[in-house]
Formats: C-alpha cells, structure tokens, sequence
C-alpha cells in the first residue's frame, strides 16, 4: 500500500473515531448505547465512550451510530456516501474479535472505502434517488463486509457467501430526511451498514454457506439497485491503482456537507473584515439548488445553512458547540440575524451538486458589497487537510470526554498504527 494512502487512512480514522468520540454524547449516540446496554453479549469490542464491552456485531451498530450522530463525519463526493461512519466501526470491531494488528486494520480500511465507493458509483446517483434507494446506506454496507472480511482473513469462497449475506441485507430508502433529530439517519447512514456488515462476516466465519456470485445470475444486485452497472469493469480494473480513499473528503466544520463551503466564505469574510452584526444589513448564500434544498432552514443546526451564518457572524468563528445547540436556535439574537440571511439555489452551480461550491454575498448598511466564492472548502479532495489540520479538529471534539491527555495519546497511537500490534490496546483510550 503506498505510503500517502496509508497516510490518508490514517486522517479517516482519527477523523472518525473523533466523530464516535463526540457523538457519543448525542442523542444517537445516547440512545445506542442505553439500547446496548439491555443487550449483553460476549464482551468481545469496545463501545466508544462508554466502559461496555460486547460482541462485534453490537459494537458495530452502536459505534456507527455515534459516528454519524451528528455531521461530523467524513464523506466521498463521486458516490454519494458517507463511508467512514459505517466502514470504520465495523473493522474496528471486527479488528479488536480478531485481535488484529494495526496495519491489518490500515489495510481493511482502505479496502471497504474501495468497496463501498465503487458500489456506490454503478448505483448513479440521480436514477438512485429517483427510486428512492439510498447510496448512503448500501455502498457503506458492502464496504463495511470487505473491510471485515479482512480482518477475518475469509477465503475467496467464504468472501463471496459474506458479499451474498450482504446483498439479501441491503436496504435504505431516501425518506432518511425526514428525520428531524439525526437518530434514524444515525442508523441507515452508520449503524445499520456497520451491523450488518460485521454479520455477514460472523455469520460465514460459524459456516454459513451462500450462492457464490451476488453480483451475477438471475435477479442479482447490479440488476436490482445499478442502473449504471455497465461501468462497474472500468472501477474493478483500476483496483489497486486507484484508491477511493484519496477522493474522500473530511469535514473542517460539524455541519451539513452542503453547508461547508458557506461556513468557510462565511468565516473568512468575519475574519478579514471584522463583520460585526451591526454593520450587516443582509447575507445572500448561493449553493447549488439541490443543496440549498437540503439545508434550507432545517430543523436541526447542524443543516441549517441560514442558522450557521448567523452563528459565525454573532461569535466570529464556528464552534462544535455551536453547531449543536438547539437552545440557540431558538435565541432571539440569532434569530433576528436568521431573517437577514436570504438562501439562493443559484442554477449557475447546477452541475456542481457533488462538489459543493457556495458563494456568500454580505451587504453593509454602509452600502458597500462583500463577497466570497469558495469552490473547493478545506478537507476536500482539491483542498485537503493537512494532518496537523486533522489532528486539530480532532482534538476539539475529543478533549471534553477524554481529557487532553489521553486524546493527545489516541491520536499519536492512531498516527502510529502501522506499528500497533493488537488494535485491542487502543480499548482503554476509547473508554469513557
């Protein structure tokens, strides 16, 4: 595995774990584990941030769904996905029953982004969500299989009854929005794919047996769900050349991946001008139209694109804090700042909708015009971040539950892990 790709695993799963960390404090974190906790099972894994030890399948589910519980998590543009949330839970997991090493797990990493993405991409957006079959939920799935497949060490037959178990759990619709509280998503973007994932494998590794090809025959999955399974040749060929991982995109900000180049506009206008709410008469954010749809005044903060502006413009700066409090929501000063941020679906950035460009346009009551475009945000494929900037936002969201100390020390064993020998001795860093 080259060197740089080792490297960007290694941003993907701080980043991740990070996200697990933290969310483990939020209510699909919260409700997860409560639910584990009537459970039982084999003390196999870890649950993040909490002291529970249960099988791989259990930690799977609730690990995923803290590290989607909010929009911290990592996501990969070309399909559609959020691969992290489900993939990383599930090799950890799967790493920790098995007792795997540290390079074991790097490995396992990339191979379910691999996976997951290329499943994703012959699944084609537009006529997926036509449909209403979610790309969130079923490439993270197939990736969370291949990356516990490994760590498993499954033999080819054995690989192809797992992928089997995993096609007939495929499942996802797109009413996922609706959720007004992150917990349902939290489970068909995370929880579920993890789960299901780590199951396919423990169900092969008992002895279950399957048919030998998903993928193929009569009434196969690319039949089923890919209306563009005629590319899935040129993805396969390209297979350890093209690593899907380096596509991905980490998220310099908690919020909604449409809303993080408005954040950063927004942000670098405070900070070069000293914008104070006094001097602003009104903010125009323009987003691509599908994407100011999803964020348009939302219910919850953390995709409410007009409660994120105003946030910055109030404090200065965009706080995890901040990003996940409803009781601001509700103040009357961000409220008053609200009504002066108009949301544009601009058509000129049609063709954009994966790579999320947002221009924000600040009119002063002086009458002078401040603007700016922001194409490519921090922590995207064309703008990504530095480890230094990973380990930054990772520190922010570890350090209230774990202590400065002991995040420092899991970031270095994260850094480190081409030289872990057991992916168990990471267990005491994400206790809690």
């Amino acid at each position: 595995m080259p060197a740089h790709v080792s490297e960007k695993a290694k941003h993907h799963i701080l980043d991740t774990i990070a996200a697990m960390v933290s969310g483990s404090r939020l209510k699909a974190g919260k409700l997860a584990i409560k639910f584990i906790q009537t459970q039982g099972g084999t003390a196999e894994c870890q649950v993040v941030g909490s002291k529970l030890l249960t099988t791989a399948i259990n930690a799977a589910m609730v690990n995923g769904f803290s590290a989607h519980a909010d929009e911290t998590d990592d996501s990969h543009a070309p399909s559609f996905t959020h691969p992290g949330c489900a993939i990383v839970p599930a090799a950890l997991a799967m790493a920790e029953r098995e007792n795997a090493s540290g390079e074991g797990f790097l490995r396992a990493i990339v191979l379910g982004y691999d996976v997951s993405s290329r499943i994703a991409r012959v699944m084609s957006l537009i006529p997926c969500q036509l449909q209403g079959f979610s790309t969130h939920a079923m490439g993270p799935l197939f990736g969370a299989t291949a990356a516990a497949a490994s760590l498993a060490k499954l033999n080819t037959r054995q690989v192809r009854h797992a992928l089997a178990y995993t096609g007939q759990q495929a499942s996802g619709i797109t009413s996922w929005p609706r959720d007004e509280e992150h917990v349902e998503k939290a489970f068909v973007f995370a929880g579920m794919g993890a789960r299901n994932g780590v199951t396919s494998v423990v169900f092969v590794q008992q002895g279950f047996t399957g048919e030998d090809d998903i993928f193929s025959g009569p009434n196969n999955f690319l039949d089923m769900f890919c209306p563009a399974k005629t590319e899935l040749p040129k993805w396969i060929d390209n297979l350890g050349s093209h690593y899907e991982i380096s596509a991905a995109n980490i998220k310099k900000f908690s919020v909604g991946s449409p809303i993080q180049a408005a954040a950063e506009a927004m942000t670098i206008l405070v900070s070069k001008y000293g914008l104070t709410c006094d001097r602003v008469k009104g903010i125009d954010v323009h987003l691509p139209p599908q994407c100011a749809l999803t964020v348009n005044n939302r219910s919850m903060p953390d995709i409410n694109c007009q409660y994120i502006v105003s946030v910055i413009l109030l404090d200065g700066s965009l706080t995890f804090k901040a990003c996940e409090s409803y009781e601001r929501m509700s103040d009357p000063k961000v409220r008053e700042v609200q009504s002066r941020v108009n949301l544009i679906g601009d058509p000129k950035f049609a063709d954009q909708e994966r790579q999320r460009p947002g221009l924000v346009r600040v009119h002063l009551t002086d009458g002078q015009t401040l603007e700016e475009f922001v194409p490519a945000v921090r922590g995207t494929f064309d703008n990504p971040m530095t480890r230094s900037d990973v380990e930054a936002k990772s520190l922010d969201l570890l350090h209230d539950i774990l202590g400065a100390d002991r995040a420092k020390t899991l970031i270095d064993s994260i850094w480190d892990l081409d030289r872990l020998k057991s992916m168990q001795e990471l267990r005491h860093l994400l206790s809690a």
